[in-house]
C-alpha cells in the first residue's frame, strides 16, 4: 500500500480542515459515562481522511479514547510515509443517545520523523 510523504499530507490535512465540518459515530452505552474506544476513534478518522482526501488510509493512532460529554477534546496523531506525524484535534459537539457527533481538525504542520 503506496504511503504518502508529509507533504502531501500537510496539502490533504488544509483540505481536510476546510472541507470536513464534522463526523458522527455511535458508541457503547455499557457504562455511566459513554465513551469511544481509542482503537475505534482512529479506525473512523483515519476513514473520514480517506473519503475526504481520496487517499489510502493514513495511520491514526489516538491515545485515549473519546468521552460522550459536549465539548470534550483529544488529540490524535497521523503518521506520514516518511515517519513525519501530524496531529489531528477531535472536539465532541453533541451527544444523541448513543451518537457521538463530533469535529475534527488536522494540524497545518508536521512534526518531523525522530533521526
Amino acid at each position: 500500500m503506496p504511503r504518502l510523504s508529509t507533504a502531501t499530507w500537510s496539502c490533504s490535512a488544509v483540505a481536510v480542515g476546510a472541507l470536513l465540518v464534522g463526523c458522527s459515530a455511535s458508541v457503547n452505552v455499557g457504562t455511566p459515562t459513554p465513551e469511544m474506544s481509542s482503537g475505534k476513534l482512529a479506525i473512523l478518522l483515519a476513514k473520514e481522511l480517506a473519503a475526504t482526501t481520496g487517499r489510502p488510509k493514513p495511520d491514526v493512532a489516538c491515545p485515549e479514547g473519546l468521552a460522550a460529554k459536549v465539548g470534550t477534546t483529544t488529540r490524535c496523531t497521523l503518521t506520514a510515509g516518511d515517519g513525519d506525524t501530524l496531529g489531528v484535534t477531535v472536539k465532541v459537539t453533541s451527544v444523541e443517545g448513543d451518537q457521538i457527533n463530533f469535529d475534527f481538525q488536522v494540524d497545518e504542520t508536521a512534526s518531523p520523523a525522530p533521526q
